[in-house]
């Protein structure tokens, strides 16, 4: 998801020839269901519906559904292969030595397979089935989180969920280009939602599981720069975020249906980081984190209404 040594904490829980590449035979299919991360990919989900929805033009419902399953499948590609090549540091972390691969229910030949095979299929159906600029994004977006998240940046920078962010905001330009066949201006700004929501979102996380990043070795802000420097950071974004909530209403694609309600949450998400930046202990944090998930929801979820409103109203 190092430039930090990890040799001393990677000794606390050795990994291993099985838990690395377990030799196991007949996985169920809830397995390989796990590897997709279903609980991010409806959220992946939402975001590119609501961005196919909202763009201007008609489309086939037939083309309309397979947009969202190639989403949903090129989504769940990315997050296999994640595993696969996390496998180590999963291992590691209470929070994922549960997956099916530290587990030893999945082996991690059939991870890799299992990932490489839908992300592929996925880009393919979305430019056959729909058209070549959305599968042109789709590859980006499996690409971008692989190699440039995963790969690259998780383990070697603080920074890894500010720029590694950008693959998790794709789904709504996806949804649009699906429709268009171009990608304009509203959602980028769509895009623009996600990409500054996610670091406030994920060092939430960070901030009480900060003990299971420090003994994989993962370079997270909380455990480089400590609590209170992450705390600064988390507060920062949220401000940022405050002006760009409000951007689908001052560039006139969405009205007050929206702006009005996602004031008040974007509001309340800086609310949220005043109060984890005054805090001590885990509740704030995981309060945050549990807020995070329902404000993004909720502002695509206003888009989505706000956009249905004024249709029926034109």
């Amino acid at each position: 998801m190092s430039d930090i040594a990890a040799s001393d904490s990677m000794t606390a829980a050795p990994i291993t020839q099985r838990t690395l590449d377990p030799r196991v035979v007949g996985a169920e299919p809830q397995d390989f269901i796990a590897l997709l991360k279903p609980r991010v990919m409806s959220l992946v989900v939402f975001t590119g519906i609501v961005g196919l929805l909202l763009a201007p033009g008609h489309v086939h419902p037939v083309i309309a559904f397979t947009a969202v399953l190639a989403i949903a499948v090129g989504a769940g590609a990315a997050g296999a292969i994640n595993m696969w090549y996390d496998r180590d540091i999963d291992a590691v972390m209470s929070r994922t030595r549960g997956r099916p691969i530290p587990a030893g229910r999945v082996s991690a030949g059939e991870a890799l397979a299992f990932g490489c095979t839908l992300a592929a299929a996925s880009v393919f159906v979305m430019g056959v089935g729909v058209n070549w600029v959305a599968a042109a994004v789709l590859a980006l977006s499996i690409l971008f989180y692989v190699f440039v998240y995963t790969v690259w940046l998780k383990r070697r920078t603080p920074q890894n969920i500010v720029i590694g962010g950008a693959a998790g905001a794709f789904p709504p330009v996806i949804g649009w280009a699906a429709v268009t066949g171009t990608v304009d201006l509203a959602p980028l700004v769509m895009f623009a939602l996600i990409f500054l929501w996610t670091p406030p979102h994920f060092w939430a996380l960070a901030l009480y599981r900060c003990g299971d990043y420090d003994r994989a070795g993962v370079p997270m802000l909380p455990v480089v720069a400590g609590a209170a420097a992450t705390k600064r950071q988390m507060l920062l974004y949220t401000v940022v975020l405050v002006p760009v909530t409000m951007a689908p209403v001052a560039l006139g694609f969405a009205g007050w249906v929206y702006g009005v309600p996602a004031l008040a949450l974007a509001l309340g998400f800086v609310a949220m980081a005043v109060a984890v930046l005054r805090s001590t202990g885990d509740r704030w944090p995981r309060a945050m984190f549990r807020f995070s998930l329902a404000h993004l929801f909720g502002l695509f979820l206003l888009l989505l209404v706000d956009g249905v409103l004024l249709r029926g109203i034109a």
